[in-house]
């Protein structure tokens, strides 16, 4: 065997990578666009080569994060834990705006990013967006902003941008919530470790925003894959008492990726890398450490 295919949630660290190496494999491709679970240092040393997936269905993720969003804009969250209780009250708690009339922030308008900002837009929501790199396309659908202005005067914001290791981590933190209305809702399918757990906790617990919803946690590896007799036997304290702030706070299980498109092109593009690698001894998804 020459090749292995892992998912996002693999652990390709020093130890397997070793193990990898032992079987005499030299090529380990993920089908997924993040590769932060991928010890590409070590994989260097011991020659193996690493390539992704850089891009699927971006409706995927993007129709995900909308639907938390909106399900939390709504109220639905509340609702639902009300009824499930035997409670069919319509109680002052679920009066709501509407999306048409509200004010979408985007951080990070990258293919996924802007495919939400073109669903909220066909919705009739003003949408803004922050992005380093603004650019002209995406300007028929968002009005690009600085990053404090799209805080302060959004009512959902949805956060798209890749997880660089110990440049990113907690970009998202308890100035962030200060700077957003008490009634705004904050949408994460992007990584657990962009957004502070903790300052999520204290901005629900101190009412700075309405609600949190997020596909994604910190310590992924030990939670998501896996089922517990009840949320006190998470693994990791702070994502325990997170999702214990239910139905303020709703969690999926990194689903965003899951539907039938994605999958497709997951599958597609890694046998063209496998292809394209068998003939040529490379492709045009490879990826390398650069340390």
């Amino acid at each position: 065997m020459d090749a292995v295919l892992v998912r996002g949630n693999c652990a390709v660290n020093e130890k397997n990578l070793n193990l990898f190496a032992s079987y005499g494999i030299k090529y380990v491709f993920t089908r997924s666009v993040g590769f932060n679970h991928i010890d590409l240092k070590t994989a260097k040393q011991l020659g193996i080569q690493i390539a992704r997936v850089p891009n699927y269905s971006p409706y995927a993720v993007a129709e995900l994060a909308m639907t938390l969003g909106m399900q939390m804009f709504r109220h639905v969250n509340l609702a639902i834990n009300d009824s499930r209780q035997g409670d069919f009250t319509v109680k002052p708690t679920l009066f709501s705006r509407e999306v048409h009339s509200s004010t979408v922030g985007i951080i990070g308008a990258g293919k996924i990013g802007l495919t939400e900002a073109k669903l909220y837009h066909g919705m009739g929501a003003h949408v803004l967006a922050f992005d380093p790199h603004p650019y002209e396309a995406a300007k028929q659908y968002v009005d690009f902003v600085g990053m404090d202005e799209l805080l302060a005067k959004s009512d959902i914001v949805s956060i798209h941008v890749p997880y660089f290791p110990g440049k990113n981590d907690n970009m998202i933190n308890a100035d962030t919530f200060k700077q957003m209305k008490d009634s705004a809702i904050f949408v994460n399918t992007a990584r657990g470790e962009i957004v502070d757990t903790r300052a999520v906790i204290d901005a629900i617990k101190d009412q700075q925003i309405a609600g949190y919803a997020t596909d994604v946690v910190i310590d992924e590896k030990q939670i998501m894959n896996k089922q517990f007799p009840s949320l006190d036997y998470l693994p990791n304290a702070d994502v325990k008492e997170m999702a214990k702030l239910y139905p303020r706070v709703v969690i999926t299980p990194h689903m965003g990726s899951f539907t039938e498109p994605a999958l497709e092109d997951m599958i597609s593009i890694s046998f063209d890398n496998f292809a394209e690698t068998l003939k040529t001894g490379t492709n045009p998804n490879v990826i390398e450490y650069k340390g």
